[in-house]
């Protein structure tokens, strides 16, 4: 009994370590993907819908690369057919990050001052891509690690 308990907790640990370094990547991806949404938006004034898109991509490279080295490093290099997993992850956590900024933004921009409506959205976006793409890319993509 006590062997089962000792595997329960180390198993635990071991999946609470992964969320923590998930969530590191995230945050260091949610800093690129803020700045450059502001940056495209604010300075080079392209539509928020465009600014949003490229954002969430360099910041989807960003964290995939830091995930694929980092956060789930026992894998094996991704072969063709164990890649369509992490697209769609990647192309659902675009569209996600898309409606929820574009949508809540329209909202928010009657009671909100610009900038802080679209980036509450975009906060607020963030916060539930995090916990999707953890739930996919583990249950998905990594589900044999």
């Amino acid at each position: 009994m006590p062997t089962s308990l000792l595997t329960l907790y180390t198993e635990n640990r071991k999946e609470f370590n992964r969320f923590a370094k998930f969530a590191v990547v995230g945050l260091i991806g949610a800093v690129i993907d803020i700045s450059l949404l502001n940056v495209m938006h604010k300075v080079f004034d392209w539509p928020l819908l465009w600014a949003n898109t490229l954002s969430v991509s360099v910041a989807i490279l960003s964290n995939f690369t830091w995930n694929r080295l980092w956060t789930f490093p026992s894998r094996a290099p991704p072969q063709t057919p164990s890649t369509r997993p992490v697209h769609h992850s990647q192309c659902s956590w675009l569209g996600i990050n898309n409606v929820i900024v574009v949508g809540l933004e329209a909202v928010f921009t009657h009671y909100i001052a610009d900038p802080w409506d679209y980036n509450l959205a975009k906060f607020i976006a963030i916060g539930v891509v995090l916990f999707w793409n953890f739930g996919a890319n583990r249950l998905w993509t990594y589900r044999g690690l």
